[in-house]
């Protein structure tokens, strides 16, 4: 799931403060749902800033990522899976 704010900035650090907690905020919320309605194990939690660190659209949001036990057999390292030498996803 995407949390998108409305304001068009392309960095999370470009937000206003009000802006970060309502973002936050959204998460919970779509949490909730994902909570009640697909039951995962588990989640990640991202927001890529910068074209160095895999932002390739230049807008910001927050990816709220469901998981699930076994959907990949090592799941270790977590959202560190973007460092090439430990990157299993």
């Amino acid at each position: 799931m995407l949390i998108i704010p409305h304001h068009h900035v392309s960095s999370y650090f470009e937000l206003t403060a009000e802006e970060k907690i309502a973002m936050f905020e959204l998460l919970e919320d779509a949490l909730l749902l994902l909570d009640k309605e697909r039951k995962p194990d588990g989640y990640n939690i991202g927001i890529n800033v910068g074209e160095a660190a895999g932002q390739t659209v230049r807008h910001v949001h927050a990816h709220l990522i469901s998981r699930y036990t076994g959907d990949l057999a090592d799941p270790k390292g977590g959202v560190r899976g973007v460092i090439p030498a430990k990157q299993k996803y």
